[in-house]
C-alpha cells in the first residue's frame, strides 16, 4: 500500500473536503481509504464540504493505494467511470485507453494522453494481481 501524505496532491476543488480531512488528522491516502461511510456523514456534518466529493476522493485513494499510481491518473480512472479494480480488470488495453482518452477529449485538455496502450496493460495486470 501506498502510504503518501495527499497535502498537495489533492485537487483545488476539493478545498473544503482538504480541510476538514486535515483537522481530523487524516493525512495520507491510506487513512482516507480506510474512512467509512458513516464516518464520512460525522466529518462532513456541519461544514461545507459534501458527502460526494469525500466518496470521490475515497476513491481515487482506493487507485492510489491498490495500483500505486498518481492522484491524476486515480482522478482520471474515476472519472470516466471506473470505479474499481475489478472493473479495470475486465477491460482489454484498447478499451481502457479509448474510455479515458474519451474523457480527456471531452475536457478538451490538448495534452498527450496520460493513458496510452503500455500504461494501460500494466493498469490492468495490476488490478487483476490486486483482486486475487
Amino acid at each position: 500500500m501506498n502510504n503518501k501524505s495527499f497535502g498537495k496532491d489533492l485537487p483545488k476543488s476539493f478545498y473544503q473536503e482538504a480541510k476538514i480531512l486535515l483537522s481530523n488528522n487524516i493525512n495520507s491516502w491510506d487513512s482516507l481509504l480506510s474512512l467509512s461511510d458513516e464516518r464520512i456523514n460525522k466529518l462532513i456534518h456541519g461544514t461545507l464540504g459534501t458527502v460526494r466529493n469525500l466518496k470521490r476522493l475515497r476513491c481515487m485513494a482506493y487507485f492510489i493505494c491498490t495500483l500505486n499510481i498518481e492522484p491524476s491518473e486515480a482522478a482520471l480512472l474515476m472519472h470516466s467511470g471506473l470505479i474499481s479494480n475489478i472493473a479495470i480488470s475486465r477491460l482489454n488495453p484498447q478499451e481502457l485507453v479509448k474510455r479515458t482518452g474519451r474523457f480527456e477529449r471531452f475536457l478538451k485538455t490538448g495534452r498527450t494522453p496520460v493513458i496510452d496502450l503500455q500504461k494501460a496493460y500494466c493498469l490492468i495486470e495490476k488490478a487483476r494481481k490486486s483482486i486475487i
